[in-house]
């Protein structure tokens, strides 16, 4: 059995090759340029092999995962230039007849760090899972299914209360300007500054204003999802600044509820080098299989 991983992001696309116990037996990435040059590449790799069994497909969005719609399976409208409108699953269909689990970069990650934290503690039933990078994403699993039907979560455009110190930044999204990615994202520090996020010293007092906004959203996930554990991922997300966010959420949240450990509620990614969502995509293929196997029983 082989599992075949597309982790798409609107910089990178990370293509890997799993075994029947998610084990990763090859990887390659490549940079994200236009559509029909990225997806042929994508495919290009993947006929490498003799087979694959089913694909976890986690892409940049905002997509279409809803299964009822002339659209599904869509890179719908981005702001990644000349993405907009591009059937991607349509296109992967094209080249390989299997079962492929379509949803979100962040929820590929998050089903990763769900399934690996129920390995170590079965008594874990949700996780969600915030990605801070470029922009910002939010994916929920809740008893193994992710939050979100018609739709996924757009959680990074929320909206949150201004820090004292940052009330004239306007923030850098197109559409909403100071929502939680306009604020709190990666190109956030280098629109304020000048100067980018990893070349920005930890003791910056840019990284506290940071910390406050996705402590608040953190507050915001606690308080309406009750998630076993928050995982905090992406480039922005190094150890000191975790540390930060779970200061300003003890801060901000005021024991409202009882979460636990701090350490143990808000935390990095248990599995290392960003490999959450491949690991998540090779078990949502083989959840695509048995989806698959089950709609097919239902029609005998």
């Amino acid at each position: 059995m082989l599992y075949g991983s597309i982790e798409a992001g609107g910089t990178k696309f990370v293509c890997a090759v799993g075994d029947e116990n998610f084990n990763v037996i090859d990887q390659t990435q490549f940079p994200t340029t236009t559509p029909d040059e990225t997806l042929a590449r994508t495919v290009k790799y993947f006929k490498k092999f003799d087979h694959i069994d089913a694909f976890g497909i986690a892409s940049f969005g905002p997509i279409d995962v809803d299964k009822n719609s002339d659209t599904y399976g869509w890179i719908i409208k981005t702001p990644k230039k000349g993405w907009s409108n591009i059937d991607f699953l349509g296109k992967m269909k094209e080249s390989f007849q299997v079962p492929m689990f379509w949803t979100t970069d962040v929820n590929g990650s998050a089903y990763g760090e769900y399934v690996s934290a129920k390995r170590h503690d079965e008594n874990i039933k949700s996780v969600s899972y915030i990605t801070i990078g470029t922009g910002i994403g939010m994916g929920s699993v809740i008893n193994g299914d992710f939050l979100g039907v018609k739709g996924t979560p757009e959680f990074g455009h929320i909206k949150v209360r201004r820090h004292r110190d940052d009330l004239d930044f306007k923030g850098t999204c197109p559409w909403h300007g100071d929502c939680l990615e306009g604020l709190a994202s990666g190109p956030t520090f280098e629109a304020r500054n000048g100067v980018k996020g990893q070349d920005t010293p930890i003791v910056d007092p840019t990284w506290d204003i940071i910390a406050y906004y996705v402590a608040q959203a953190v507050v915001d996930l606690t308080v309406t999802f009750r998630p076993d554990k928050v995982v905090l991922g992406g480039g922005v997300c190094t150890p000191e600044f975790i540390a930060k966010v779970r200061a300003q959420f003890t801060l901000l949240f005021n024991n409202y509820l009882n979460v636990g450990s701090l350490e143990q509620y808000i935390t990095a990614p248990e599995i290392d080098h960003n490999g959450s969502a491949t690991f998540g995509d090779f078990v949502l293929a083989q959840k695509a299989i048995n989806e698959a196997q089950a709609t097919s029983e239902m029609g005998e």
